[in-house]
């Protein structure tokens, strides 16, 4: 099975939802919540996450936001190693390069990000979500990645059970 990092960015376009990214991230989170891809997030971009969504949408969506990324998506080490490697490639956006150390680390197929550019010369391919979503349909063998129905994030959230999640998503007026 085919195991990708997802850069925040990807993330980010998925959970608040950021046009006119939102349907590619969308489907890149569908992918991996339905067990077609094996899906990854750096740890340090847990982190940069919960801080642009709680600016975005206050502490506690970003609390819930983190929680449902972390019942779909798992946690990619950055350690010394990995922030090492990342120095050592010496690019201009070093976050870009933790994320490809990272990558690279996690023995990862893919880096899905929406700035591929920014990772010229990674050892692990960086592709946007589309082209990504494509890559994989022709890797992966049947049932199109592309071609699944897709669900805006905020109506699964609300409609079905994440894995790890044990109970209902709370009213709004149950989160005050």
């Amino acid at each position: 099975m085919k195991r990708i990092l997802v850069d925040v960015n990807v993330a980010l376009d998925a959970l608040l939802p950021r046009p006119p990214h939102k349907d590619a991230a969308a489907k890149i989170w569908t992918a991996v919540e339905l067990g077609r891809v094996i899906g990854q997030v750096p740890a340090h971009g847990v982190t940069t996450l919960f801080y642009l969504f709680q600016r975005a949408k206050g502490a506690a969506s970003a609390r819930r936001a983190v929680a449902d990324l972390l019942a779909v998506f798992s946690v990619a080490t950055v350690d010394q190693a990995v922030v090492q490697r990342a120095l050592a490639l010496a690019w201009p956006d070093f976050e870009d390069a933790v994320c490809a150390a990272t990558a690279e680390a996690e023995r990862c197929d893919l880096i899905v990000t929406r700035d591929p550019s920014g990772f010229i010369g990674s050892q692990v391919p960086a592709l946007d979500p589309a082209t990504a979503l494509a890559f994989l349909d022709r890797e992966g063998g049947p049932g199109r990645l592309a071609e699944r129905p897709r669900v805006p994030y905020e109506a699964r959230r609300r409609a079905m059970p994440l894995r790890g999640r044990t109970h209902p998503p709370r009213s709004s007026a149950a989160r005050r």
